[in-house]
């Protein structure tokens, strides 16, 4: 067997499974998850769920609880607002970068966008936001800051989360993603830049609305 295709590790079992789960939502914030019933449902010894309890945490998505357990970390309204303007901040200032070194860039984005029309098509809102993720990571990169481009990485896990439950709330959003996506790809192979940069600020604010919205309603459905 070629070494691309050895099966997957204990550890790296256990850490997909949990992390699929927190992402469509079957494991909930402020669940908490043991190693005894992560280990029945992996197949797994206590070892391995340790060591990707351990990696869920540094990613932040759960907090381990000694001889406990691992509590799923719920967003909040405060962490959504933040991690969404912490996003305009780094990929406005990215945009005109990426914008001047963009020569292939719309090839390396056209297949995520082909993934998320995919993936809208068997509705798996987990899947499309991988793909939508990645693709503004690739045009954040292309600006060439890596010290920015770790950080905006570094929001990743939870801009997963916080994009699923959006999604899950209306995924006519899923839509007009999609829309934005193909313009943005079309864009890179013309000579607009203006438009470009236009379509940046408003693929940013629909972003900032729709989080905004959801986590109202959210909190409506708390009270």
């Amino acid at each position: 067997m070629h070494a691309s295709e050895r099966p997957p590790s204990a550890t790296q079992r256990v850490y997909d499974h949990v992390k699929a789960r927190i992402l469509d939502a079957s494991y909930a914030g402020g669940d908490l998850l043991t190693e005894g019933r992560l280990g029945e449902e992996t197949g797994v010894s206590r070892t391995p769920v340790r060591e990707a309890l351990l990696r869920l945490e540094a990613e932040g998505l759960v907090r381990l609880y000694p001889k406990k357990g691992a509590l799923v970390v719920p967003v909040t309204a405060q962490e959504a607002a933040d991690v969404v303007e912490a996003r305009v901040l780094v990929e406005t200032w990215s945009a005109p970068r990426a914008w001047a070194a963009r020569d292939g860039l719309a090839d390396d984005l056209a297949p995520l966008l082909d993934a998320m029309r995919e993936h809208r098509a068997a509705h798996d809102v987990v899947a499309f936001t991988e793909a939508d993720r990645t693709f503004h990571e690739r045009i954040v990169a292309a600006a060439g800051n890596e010290v920015l481009a770790r950080l905006y990485r570094g929001l990743r896990e939870r801009q997963l989360c916080i994009n699923v439950a959006v999604l899950r709330v209306s995924e006519e959003r899923m839509d007009a993603a999609i829309a934005d996506h193909a313009l943005f790809v079309a864009l890179l192979r013309g000579d607009d830049e203006q438009a470009f940069l236009d379509l940046t600020e408003a693929h940013l604010q629909h972003s900032v609305q729709h989080v905004a919205g959801t986590q109202g309603r959210r909190q409506g459905q708390h009270r």
